[in-house]
Formats: C-alpha cells, structure tokens, sequence
C-alpha cells in the first residue's frame, strides 16, 4: 500500500494574509508618495539666482506651491524653470515677483481623499489584526487548515493502489497472522458473521517487542481486505491544550465511519492509553480526556460498524484496565521474536530481488542470528549488500552475512587501534582461556569465532553459536556460561600473575553476578534458598542489603548474598581448574590467536585435536607479541565477550 496523495489543504485563508500585507504595503507607498513632490521641469535655479532673475527681468511667469516648496514657471527666453524654496507660511518668492512685477499664481491645494485618510488612520490597526493573526496560528501549529483546524484530526490514509502490502510480505509471526486472518474475512464479508449473530472484535492490540513488524502487520491486514487504513500516532492526539486530543479523536472516527469498512491503526498507543488518575492537572488532564474520548468512540452509544481499529505497543502493562476489556481492545495478540523458521522466512523476503551467490545458506545465517528481530534482519541483509558494494562485487556473498552479523552484534573492527605488543598478548590468553572453558564444560554452547581484533569496546570475544533457540535453559547450562565467562579472569591469574590482572573481565564478572542471582533470588537453583522468589519488585532484581523491605529478614539478606558469592567463587575455581589441566591446549590457542587474529569454531577444533593450523598468512610478520614483561598500565577497556544468548 502507499499513501494516498490527498488533495492540498485549503490554501484562501493563507492567500489572503498575503493579500492583506500586500495591500498595507501599497497604501504606506501611496501615502509616502502622496506627500512628496515631483520634480519639476527644465533648468534648476538656486534662490540668489532666481531673486538675481527676477530682478534683471529675465522671468516671465511663476507657479508658486507652497506645500510643496516649489516654484516653477518660464523665463523671457522660453525655457522651463524651477526653484527650490522652504514650505513655510510666509511667501518670499512672492514678495519678490510682486516687487518686480512679474506675474504669477498659486498652485492649487490639494488635500488627501478621505479614502486615504480612512486607511491611514486604520493601518496601524490592521497591522496588528495581521500580526495576532500569524502568530497565533504558528502557536496552534500551523497544521492542517490552519488556526481554525487546531482539532483536525492528523490521521494518515493509506489505500491499496501502489505497494500493496499482503501476508505475504510479513514472514516470522504465523501466529499472529492467523489471529488477524479473521479480522480479514469480516472486512471482506460482514454477513458471513452477521447472519449466526457473531461481532467481530472491535479492536485488536499487537503487543511486541519493537521491530518484530507490528505495523506491517496491521498494513497486511488492511492490503489483504482491500479496504482504506487510517494510521495516526499515540503522541498525535496529545496537545498542551486540554480538549484537542477528544476533538481528534472525533473528527479521527467521524473520518473513518465516511470510508468504512476500514482500519484505524494507532502506532505506540500506550502514549495516550496509559493508566488514569496520575495527575490532575496539565498534561494529564489532556491526556485522560483523550483517552475517555477514546474509549467511548469504541464502545459507545454508537456502535462503529466497519471500524476495525488495531494498535501497537510494546508496553501492555501501562494501559488502562478500561481500554483492555471486552468491546474494546478485546484481542491481544502478541508479536514475539522470531524462532529459527520465522528468521529463515523474514531473510528470504529480504533477499528478494538482490543479487545472491550460490553460498548463501540461509538456515546457517537463521541459526546465527538468536533474538535478531524483523528489522535487525532487514538491517542485516542491507549491511551485507553495503559491504558487497564497497568491495566492488557483483553478488552477495556468505563472506558478507558473517562480517555483517560480527558488524551488527559486536561493532565495527578497530584495525587502527593501537595495542601495544603486552596488551594483544593479554588479549589473547584472556580470549583463549574463555574458549578453552566452553570447550570442556558439559552444556557449553559450541564455538563459532575467536578473535583478538577490537570490535566497539572490545579487544577481542569469543563468539558461540547456539544451535537452536532456547526458550529456558538448565542448571548445567547456567553453571556453564558462568564458568566460561571467568575462563578469562582465570587466564589473566594463571598466566600474567594475581598483581598484573587487568580491569578487561568487568562486564564477564558482572554477567555471572546477573545469572547468580537470578539463580538464587528467582529461579529456586540454590539448595540453601530453596524455590522461593525474593525478586524486588520494585528494583526487578534483588540487591544485597535492599530486599523487599520487612520482606526479607536481614539473616534471609545476608544468606542470599552468600549463595551469590558461592556460585561466582565456583565459576572461577572450575575456570582455574580447566585451563590448569588443559594448559598446552590453552597456550596453544592463545599462540595462533596472535599469530592469525581470528580463528573459527572449526579452525580452533582441528588445531586442539591435532595440531592443524589455518592456511593462511601471518599477519604478524614473523614477529610474534612478548608475554613479558607485563605492562603495570592497562587501558580500562580490557577484554570483553560478545552479549545475547551465546554470551561468554
């Protein structure tokens, strides 16, 4: 679908402001213009001259204008004259041509009409009326219509001529489709429904996270029935002027009941939906009174026959009790995240229409990408072709979609960062250690890159690929990921010494405290706890010596605070005995880390298993970095590990 090229508001209110400036404008001109006085023909003299004229009766006749200060007339020879004299009461060139006796005449007075004295003693009137007017217009907005449309509604319509947008183009959320395949059938046929005594739902929320295509959905739903789309913001109703909101929503539905059947789409409605009575005053009034508006042209007196309207948010839990019940927003359907088979789909759309290699294997890039929403995917597929364009390909390639993905969950690289020879060497045992942890621990999720070269505020990360999407996980996978993300710390002690450890394990230390406590405070994996939940509802996680108040006795407190410390201590002391058992494999992988930057899941396999190493160039150029000496200055941004689900 593609927005409808709606006629262009009525321009006359505009028009004729301009044509009231351009009419002041005029009338200051003629006024100007009426006071002054026209330059007179033929030969200028000053006043000495003419009185010198006069008397060697060279003059013949004069023309004095005293307002003007003007005297014109012919001298004996025939030529134009013209002199400049001061307006005032008294007449000297009068007494001078009389002494003389030369003839002459007054001009004639001329006084302003009083159509002209009308408009000027109007004009500073009228300039303000102008002003007042301009700037209370701009102060509404200058919206659609001007000052006298502040309550128009600014609902967009959308229809089905151009881009129409169908099912077909939304992929990843099955689920929510089939909900709004039904909404579909009654904008297509009512009676179908009608007839048994069925109403279709007046309103339907998609709840989601953002970027999982919530309104696509809704412009799916709209492109499927053919009929015209309405979409208007939450924030587009609330104004800091209290009854403008209601007057949009009016005009909104009054619009919506001319074009029905049709959908009203409101994008981000916990903007105006959100729970009565917070404030009394203000912004708060504004916005309650929006909402009961709202509500009541949803389920009022009149029913709304052919109106569909559908929302978004991706904050259920801040709308109203009364917007949610049954006759009004009376479905919810949630619009989740995509599973392995929805990325596969939503990548294939995506992909339509771009030039792809045969190496492309989109399940490999679907399994690669956990928690990646519709737009992260969308953003995936056009940084891939970005950088297919930037190294002058025809086609796009896998080499592509893994540099792509490393850009968009870890940062661009940061080849031209300075490290010295002591801090790649720290970087690498630390990386190594994390990977020589995963790689022995039960539950562990298999490797897929190592690397020592900076992405964002990383040295280097250790990068695990799930394969498949894990919706829970177990105490052995819980008790792994802790383990391999102190595999670095115990590297760094082990290798470098206890004095020469770093600050690069902050963010691996502060993940194990997160999965420790969650462990401990709401998942009931602590044998001393048991299964209680001492979540803080308030804080949404517990924090040793806060608790809930007289909800957690300080014995409780402190018991929690050493079950947390347990589990982190056991993490490190399980990281230390791996890495001491496995020391040759550990070296060894630090030592090609260094040497080639980045190795692969398979790379590092085939290097611990029989001592293979990649066939590629040494990027060092035969100079490999020193252990030691250890530097005692370190830059606080050590080594870190990439986040999300495959975090380490």
């Amino acid at each position: 679908m593609a927005e409808k090229k709606t006629p262009p508001p009525n321009n006359n209110r505009q028009f004729a402001v301009w044509g009231l400036i351009i009419l002041l404008m005029l009338i200051v001109f003629t006024v100007a213009q009426s006071g002054a006085s026209r330059p007179a023909p033929g030969e200028t003299f000053t006043f000495s001259d003419f009185r010198e004229r006069v008397e060697a009766s060279e003059v013949q006749s004069a023309k004095i204008d005293i307002p003007g200060g003007v005297v014109t007339g012919k001298l004996r020879n025939g030529e134009d004259y013209s002199v400049n004299v001061p307006p005032v009461s008294a007449d000297p060139a009068g007494e001078i041509l009389d002494g003389s006796g030369v003839p002459y005449e007054y001009a004639e007075k001329t006084e302003p009409s009083v159509l002209a004295n009308i408009l000027l003693s109007l004009l500073p009137l009228l300039i303000i009326i102008g002003l007042f007017f301009l700037v209370f217009r701009n102060m509404q907005g200058g919206g659609r219509g001007g000052a006298m449309s502040f309550g128009k509604s600014k609902a967009k319509l959308l229809t089905e001529n151009t881009k129409r947008v169908t099912f077909e183009d939304v992929a990843g959320v099955e689920s929510a489709k089939e909900d709004l395949k039904e909404v579909v059938e009654f904008l297509k046929d009512p009676s179908k429904f009608t007839r048994l005594g069925a109403r279709i739902p007046t309103g339907a929320l998609l709840v989601g996270p953002p970027g999982t295509g919530k309104t696509l959905l809704a412009r799916a739903v709209a492109g499927e029935a053919g009929v015209p789309f309405f979409t208007i913001s939450g924030s587009d109703f609330v104004e800091m002027f209290v009854g403008v909101g209601a007057s949009r929503v009016r005009e909104m539905f009054a619009e919506a009941r001319k074009h029905a059947p049709c959908i009203i789409f409101i994008d981000e409605i916990d903007a105006v939906g959100r729970h009565r009575g917070v404030g009394t005053s203000g912004g708060h009034e504004e916005r309650e009174q929006t909402l009961n508006q709202l509500l009541v042209e949803m389920d009022g007196f009149e029913g709304q026959e052919g109106v569909i309207i559908v929302a978004a948010t991706n904050r259920p839990d801040v709308l109203d009790k009364a917007l949610l019940r049954p006759g009004r927003f009376d479905r919810q359907i949630e619009v989740p995240y995509p599973d392995i088979q929805g990325r596969e789909k939503i990548l294939e759309v995506h992909m339509r229409g771009k030039p792809m290699a045969a190496d492309i294997d989109v399940k490999y890039i679907a399994r690669g990408t956990p928690g990646f929403s519709g737009a992260d995917l969308a953003n995936l597929v056009n940084e891939a072709a970005l950088l297919s364009a930037r190294r002058n390909k025809l086609k796009i390639t896998m080499r592509e979609f893994e540099d792509a993905r490393d850009k968009v969950m870890m940062g661009a690289e940061r080849r031209t960062l300075a490290m010295s020879d002591e801090e790649k060497a720290m970087t690498a045992y630390h990386e190594a250690g994390h990977a020589i942890v995963g790689l022995n621990m039960e539950g562990s999720l298999p490797i897929h890159k190592a690397t020592i070269i900076p992405r964002g505020r990383a040295l280097g990360m250790v990068q695990y690929l799930p394969e498949r999407d894990q919706i829970s996980q177990s105490r052995q996978e819980m008790i792994a990921r802790m383990a391999m993300a102190m595999g670095g710390r115990a590297a760094e002690e082990l290798h470098f010494g206890y004095d020469k450890v770093t600050s690069g394990a902050s963010s691996d230390i502060e993940q194990v405290t997160r999965i420790a406590t969650a462990m401990v405070t709401e998942w009931g994996l602590s044998d001393e706890i048991g299964p209680i939940a001492y979540k803080d509802t308030d804080q949404q996680s517990f924090h040793p010596g806060i608790g809930r108040g007289s909800a957690i006795s300080p014995e409780t407190a402190k018991l929690i605070e050493s079950e947390i410390k347990r589990f982190v201590t056991e993490a490190h002391d399980k990281a230390r005995e791996i890495l001491t058992d496995k020391k040759d494999d550990w070296i060894a992988l630090a030592e090609a880390l260094l040497e080639y930057e980045t190795l692969s899941g398979d790379e590092i396999k085939a290097l611990l298993d029989d001592g293979t190493k990649p066939k590629r160039p040494d990027l060092s150029g035969g100079k490999r970095p020193t252990v030691s000496p250890v530097p005692t200055t370190k830059s606080s941004k050590g080594p870190k590990t990439i986040g999300g689900p495959s975090e380490a």
